[in-house]
């Protein structure tokens, strides 16, 4: 059967299977989170339970209660009325994903296997001196096929919904005891769409579910302390920036079309110089707002001098804000590839700086609970370098 079509708003059609939709809950309740305050409104009101000229305050004190005080539990709301509360507890309900398990890397890290409707991802924090990250999935599996990445040996099953995006990010500030909600003193301070997924294939929920936490009367995290990663959807990269606003990070990892197309196939589709253009007309780039791009480090593949002064000489083509995140291979189970050498890593960034462009090396985190970048994987069996292969052609006969 062949791969049926998604369409992508702003442009054509891409051959990418369509993803399962998220069943309905089987005690028929509305999950409230991931509705904005204009979505609660409406359901109290086709819900019966609160009069039209009442819904705007109610639904302003159930997002309080949801994203400033973390409440699962309608009973705690004490400024409703008792009769209310149960009423609201009978059709609605507050989710949480289920921790299916975790785990604390000898560094800090903390990765979470988490499951809803039956589906399971992955979610991980990295805590810093200065700040902690949040990494968040936007799909289950991937339809993308990163020849360096573990997730893109999964097949795409579906796009979490906006509730299963925000919900990663309540239940972290759940684990680290973060309510009520404050923007002074966090652990959590910042957020990167870098998970599981492309997020732009996933655009309405991630669109919906970074709204939600920006939203300055609830979680309230800043748009300059949320990035969004792209492996390169360009259609959907000047939409992102006009509609969602946030930092954005490319995942570029090669300089020349021979070697992109051959570790990051979607590079076929859309290749370095649209990529590049798309990058140039962000909305909101600047030299106090780059754009980021993320460089793994392969050894002998993407990671010559001839390599570093060629990603120098586009970024100055294309007069980008930008710096570059050189991240060392992590490896993964069946993987092709290794990672380069440190003194590799350390000329190939020399050289960039000396270009004039920031180039940081990335430190290498939760590599010991399989939480580093390109490490995300549900499922936890190990496939034989036959079957990935296998797979990747599969999915490769689609483009």
């Amino acid at each position: 059967m062949p791969t049926p079509l998604m369409s992508l708003p702003g442009g054509p059609a891409e051959p990418v299977a369509v993803p399962r939709a998220v069943p309905p809950r089987a005690d028929g309740r509305l999950d409230l989170v991931g509705l904005d305050r204009a979505a609660i409104a409406r359901a109290l009101v086709e819900s019966g339970l609160v009069e039209p000229r009442q819904a705007r305050m109610r639904s302003g004190q159930i997002w309080h209660w949801i994203y400033n005080r973390g409440a699962t539990d309608f009973a705690a709301m004490t400024d409703l009325a008792k009769p209310l509360r149960e009423a609201l507890a009978e059709r609605f309900t507050v989710s949480r994903p289920e921790v299916v398990q975790a785990w604390v890397s000898a560094d800090g890290t903390r990765k979470w296997l988490l499951r809803s409707a039956g589906e399971a991802y992955e979610a991980v924090f990295i805590p810093d001196a200065d700040r902690g990250t949040l990494c968040v999935s936007s799909q289950v599996g991937c339809t993308l096929n990163c020849r360096f990445c573990h997730t893109g040996t999964m097949k795409l099953v579906r796009n979490l919904t906006a509730a299963e995006i925000v919900g990663q990010v309540l239940l972290a500030r759940d684990a680290l005891g973060e309510w009520p909600s404050a923007p002074d003193g966090r652990m959590l301070t910042n957020i990167v769409m870098m998970g599981m997924g492309e997020p732009l294939y996933n655009f309405d929920n991630v669109r919906d579910a970074l709204r939600i936490v920006m939203d300055g009367e609830g979680l309230a995290l800043s748009k300059r302390r949320i990035t969004l990663s792209t492996s390169g959807v360009v259609p959907m990269m000047a939409r992102a920036g006009a509609e969602i606003g946030v930092n954005l990070a490319v995942s570029l990892h090669a300089v020349t079309r021979e070697v992109r197309d051959e570790i990051v196939p979607l590079n076929r589709k859309w290749g370095i110089p649209e990529l590049l253009a798309a990058c140039a007309a962000y909305p909101g780039a600047n030299n106090a707002r780059r754009i980021t791009f993320e460089y793994v480090m392969l050894d002998g593949v993407n990671d010559s001098d001839a390599d570093a002064r060629e990603l120098v000489r586009l970024i100055r083509q294309y007069r980008l804000p930008a710096k570059v995140n050189l991240i060392p291979f992590n490896p993964w189970p069946g993987s092709p590839y290794a990672c380069s050498p440190d003194e590799r890593i350390a000329r190939f960034s020399a050289l960039i700086f000396e270009g004039g462009i920031s180039a940081p090396v990335r430190t290498p985190r939760g590599r010991d609970i399989m939480a580093a970048c390109g490490q995300l994987k549900s499922a936890s069996e190990r496939l034989s370098r036959a079957e990935l292969d296998r797979r990747a052609a599969a999915k490769e006969a689609a483009w």
